[in-house]
Parts: structure tokens; C-alpha cells; sequence
């Protein structure tokens, strides 16, 4: 699967996978949006992945994009990069020139960075709240206990185009009972996307209602 001549083969094989795990849940496939996660990969993997048809991907540092996505959108209409990873407030203006969609909002500094510099550049991008839905200090995201005031603050308050929520489940829980969580979180507010999923469990992810799965590994291999 590491192999770049794989890359289509891959894309085909995660895509067929979504569409089953909708229609197994009665869900309409075109719903779920497949982001392809390119992070450490070089951009010629990535062009195979663009030459395929995939036009959602996910990156997770401003400096690697910075670097090899103004030539790979080159020329490529309807290109969509998402910014998956931590964002500093100081990266704040050069996220919001290169990524269609912040997934990462998750403490009220950067809330209120993002809230002036997209007021000062006219830079409105779709923003994710991050749910750390399983309270652990060692990975970014709202708690849970104040997902619901931060979410609001961001909306009423601060003006930003919050538009869903995502998290990153522990490793050694059940995947499903974090996504169910989001998914409760999300209907409180109103918001229409989760993103949640990954290589290992997006199938369960696009059962519990996610609109993004986030696929690196399954479609590039491990990462370089």
C-alpha cells in the first residue's frame, strides 16, 4: 500500500468503503466528504492523489502547506485543503490564506485571533470546534465540560463561521461511543458537519453521522 502507483487503487478502495458503511446506516454517501490526509507526504504522491479525482485534503502543519500546496492547487479547480493539526496564534494570518477549513479551534486565544484577523483581512473560513472528547491532557481540544459555552462564545460572541465539530477518540476506547458524543454536542448547536474518523475506524465514524472522514494511511501509506 506504500507504493505511490497505489495511490488511485487506494482512493477507490476508502471510497467504497464510505459508501457501504452509508448505506448500511441509511445515509446518502454523497454526504461524507473524504479528506485525504497528506501530512509528511511529498507532493508528488499528492498530485497522483489530485490526478485520481480527490479534491479534499487535510494537512497538519501551516509550514508544510505553505510549502507544497500553492503548486499542487495550481491549475487544479475546486481544491479544498483543511488544516487538521494544532494552530498557533501567531500562524493565525498565513492559515487563513492557504486552508479552505480550520478544524482546530479549540481555546478562546486562538478563538479570538482568528475572530480579528479574519475581521482584518475579510477572510472568513469554515471553522471546526476540536472536542477533546476524552479529556486527555495530553492532546489538544475543549473538554467536554466547557464544549458547550466555548462553541457558543465562538458563535454569539465572536462572530467566527463555526460550521461543525471534530475530535480524535483515544486510542484504546471504543471509537463509537466518542463519536456518538460529538454527534449529541453537535445537535445541540445546530451544527451539520462531524469530522470524525480516521484510517482505522472511519467506516464507524460515517455510522454515527460524520460529513468528514480523515483518511492519511489508508490512501498514502505510513507516513515518510
Amino acid at each position: 500500500m506504500s507504493e505511490s502507483a497505489d495511490i488511485p487503487r487506494n482512493l477507490r478502495a476508502v471510497h467504497a468503503r464510505i459508501e457501504m458503511a452509508a448505506r448500511e446506516a441509511g445515509r446518502d454517501p454523497s454526504k461524507v466528504t473524504l479528506v485525504a490526509v497528506g501530512k509528511t507526504m511529498p507532493a508528488e504522491r499528492i498530485a497522483e492523489a489530485i490526478a485520481a479525482g480527490q479534491r479534499s485534503f487535510g494537512e497538519n502543519r501551516v509550514q508544510e502547506a505553505e510549502a507544497k500546496w500553492p503548486a499542487l492547487r495550481s491549475g487544479q479547480p475546486g481544491i479544498r485543503l483543511h488544516l487538521i493539526g494544532a494552530l498557533q496564534t501567531n500562524k493565525v494570518a498565513k492559515a487563513l490564506e492557504i486552508f479552505d477549513v480550520i478544524e482546530t479551534l479549540d481555546r478562546p486565544r486562538l478563538a479570538q485571533a482568528l475572530a480579528r484577523e479574519m475581521e482584518r483581512s475579510g477572510l472568513r473560513r469554515e471553522c471546526f470546534v476540536q472536542v477533546n472528547t476524552g479529556a486527555e491532557p495530553q492532546k489538544a481540544g475543549v473538554m467536554p465540560d466547557a464544549a458547550d459555552a466555548f462553541i457558543r462564545h465562538c458563535i454569539d460572541a465572536l462572530n467566527l463561521p463555526v460550521t461543525g465539530l471534530m475530535c480524535i477518540p483515544p486510542v484504546d476506547e471504543e471509537p463509537s461511543l466518542h463519536f456518538a458524543f460529538l454527534r449529541e454536542i453537535a445537535r445541540r448547536h445546530g451544527l451539520v458537519n462531524l469530522s470524525m474518523g480516521m484510517s482505522a475506524d472511519y467506516p464507524i465514524a460515517v455510522a454515527f453521522g460524520a460529513t468528514h472522514v480523515r483518511v492519511g494511511t489508508a490512501i498514502f501509506g505510513h507516513r515518510i
